[in-house]
């Protein structure tokens, strides 16, 4: 779907990764997996999260799988070391034995899998028993507030916008859901947790230009639209969105964060 491309890794840095490597830091730190441990970066995208494990976590190795060449290349790039490595694959074929890594974790991919069920599964089979099977997720339905912003405006100019928002289409990104996931997966000790980010840009630029990447659903809507749309709905959101006196927006962003480990086999 034209909506959901993901192939730019600049673009998306500029309009995802900046929060997602705050929050990769944070669920590395709650998973308080042991050093010189391997693990699996499961749709690692521009290396966010993998960045993260190699630099707070110690890791003996990381191998990053990711669908999107543009996306493996960016991370190969911009990582350096050689404790990791970087391939294209599919979450929900994955080209390891069972039991091959200690830890294997996604970072706001598994709502964009289409079978998210069948990719947790890989993620256990993959795994030691006792090891750690994790994920997080963007609350798209109350808790990414830069997207609610966004999305709202749009709506107001365009009804049909709503069928795009990624609080209509990812209802998995809640608590239960994504708990269910693990469990129905044969994991054991599932525990989920909030991780909130602030998400403050400098000025109404800073917000509204990232959205012209054509990243993901959002910026691929703005894009598509004709020039004087576009520039209704900037004006808009000019408008609407909370700028504080020296021109900053201070907004938040909330990801849901599960674990769990799996048995004996």
């Amino acid at each position: 779907m034209a909506h959901d491309m993901w192939a730019v890794g600049d673009a998306y840095e500029r309009y995802m990764g900046r929060w997602s490597r705050p929050a990769a830091a944070a669920f590395v730190a709650w998973l308080g997996v042991p050093a010189r441990r391997s693990w699996l970066d499961v749709g690692c995208g521009t290396g966010a999260l993998g960045g993260a494990v190699l630099a707070a976590a110690e890791p003996a190795t990381l191998v990053g799988v990711d669908p999107s060449a543009g996306f493996v290349a960016h991370a190969r790039a911009r990582t350096g070391d050689r404790r990791a490595r970087f391939v294209v694959g599919d979450a929900r074929s994955l080209p390891f034995p069972g039991g091959r890594f200690d830890a294997a974790v996604s970072g706001l991919m598994l709502n964009f899998v289409p079978e998210p069920a069948d990719a947790v599964a890989e993620l256990a089979r993959v795994v030691t028993p006792g090891g750690t099977v994790a994920a997080y997720v963007w609350d798209y339905i109350g808790g990414m507030t830069m997207l609610r912003r966004f999305w709202d405006a749009a709506t107001a100019l365009d009804p049909a916008a709503g069928d795009l928002e990624e609080a209509v289409r990812f209802s998995m990104c809640r608590p239960e859901p994504i708990r269910r996931l693990w469990t129905g997966a044969g994991l054991a000790g599932v525990v989920v947790e909030a991780i909130d980010v602030p998400t403050v840009f400098r000025d109404f630029d800073d917000f509204w230009t990232p959205f012209l990447g054509a990243q993901g659903p959002a910026p691929a809507y703005a894009v598509s639209l004709t020039e004087d749309h576009r520039s209704a709905l900037r004006e808009l959101l000019r408008e609407r969105l909370p700028a504080e006196p020296d021109g900053s927006i201070a907004l938040s962003a909330r990801a849901w964060a599960v674990r769990g480990e799996p048995g004996d086999a």
